[in-house]
């Protein structure tokens, strides 16, 4: 059987019938409208083999992922999706891989009606880069800095998971099967929260992803807003799904080995948000509506800084950290 080329490559795997992109992907640039009254959002992101993904990782698993995390920035921002563009670094042409890896990209780009316009392919060590085009209304996308004192902070689903399945990879942690590979799921097939995002606008004040740690990202609001929050940490711990699963081992793990999870973890892709006291059964209802848990953990206060309690109230320190790329 003949190698396959990288256009040969291109057409089995990755070319779609256009039907938003008047070019496709079959032009030196794609083309994007965005409708009227519309701004369109732009985010990339990338995913590089051993850093942020293992080698053993399922490859329809990694596919999905992949455009994953970028839809979840669409969904920070409360923007719609609408095309995206893969650039992607390969060591060598293996079409299992690629079948795997397109099958589940694409099933999620076809999930939100994403639609993908181009891209480019090389050799190389595996390297997976996504930018993802999303509208939203002028003057409503949902940003870092519109937090006030007062505001409830709350975050979507569940938290810590990813985490506590890279510590199981690690061997730091010993996990029932069943609770890895429901956590592992959390890591490797993570849910953009596009639809709540949607449903925030005009609510929430403020919001972010959940991708470098519950911590790390919820700065990013304080800083960008010029405010600071009291963070329950034992609330976090809560929405550990793999936690409620772990019976009588949860105790071996340790509270702390929990908190660290939830709170510093990463990976988790949810929405952390602010939103005013009175806007909380708005809030409910874009959950529901959205089909998307919401909890609250905490408050927005007009002081500068994060300060961690505990159930409690009492402060448990700054020992937390959140992930960094060049750490």
């Amino acid at each position: 059987m003949a190698a396959l080329g990288e256009f040969d490559l291109i057409a089995r795997y990755f070319a779609r019938p256009a039907w938003r992109s008047p070019l496709g992907t079959g032009d030196d640039c794609a083309l994007l409208a965005p409708a009227a009254g519309m701004q369109l959002a732009v985010s990339t992101d990338m995913l590089v083999e051993g850093r942020h993904f293992l080698s053993t990782v399922d490859p329809a698993r990694l596919g999905h992922k992949a455009l994953a995390v970028n839809l979840s920035d669409l969904a920070a921002c409360g923007a719609k999706p609408l095309a995206f563009t893969l650039a992607l670094s390969l060591p060598a042409v293996d079409e299992g891989w690629l079948a795997g890896f397109s099958r589940g990209l694409l099933a999620l780009a076809d999930a939100h009606a994403c639609e993908l316009v181009g891209g480019d392919t090389t050799r190389g060590p595996l390297n997976i880069c996504i930018t993802v085009f999303g509208e939203v209304p002028s003057g409503a996308a949902l940003l870092r800095s519109g937090a006030k004192p007062g505001d409830d902070l709350w975050v979507s689903g569940a938290l810590g998971d990813a985490r506590l399945a890279l510590e199981a990879f690690r061997g730091t942690l010993s996990l029932p099967a069943d609770v890895f590979e429901a956590a592992r799921a959390r890591m490797e097939t993570p849910t953009p929260r596009v639809a709540l995002g949607m449903a925030l606008r005009g609510i929430a004040t403020s919001a972010v992803d959940v991708s470098d740690g519950l911590i790390g990202d919820l700065n990013h609001i304080l800083g960008a807003s010029r405010v600071g929050a009291r963070l329950d940490a034992d609330a976090a711990v809560e929405l550990i799904a793999a936690r409620a699963g772990s019976n009588g081992e949860a105790h071996r793990i340790g509270l702390d080995a929990w908190r660290t999870c939830a709170l510093s973890g990463g990976d988790d892709y949810e929405l952390v948000f602010t939103a005013p006291e009175a806007a909380r059964d708005a809030v409910l209802q874009a959950g529901r509506d959205s089909d998307t848990a919401v909890t609250r953990i905490g408050r927005i206060e007009a002081a500068p800084g994060l300060r961690i309690v505990n159930a409690g109230g009492a402060d448990i320190g700054q020992r937390f950290t959140s992930f960094d790329h060049f750490q």
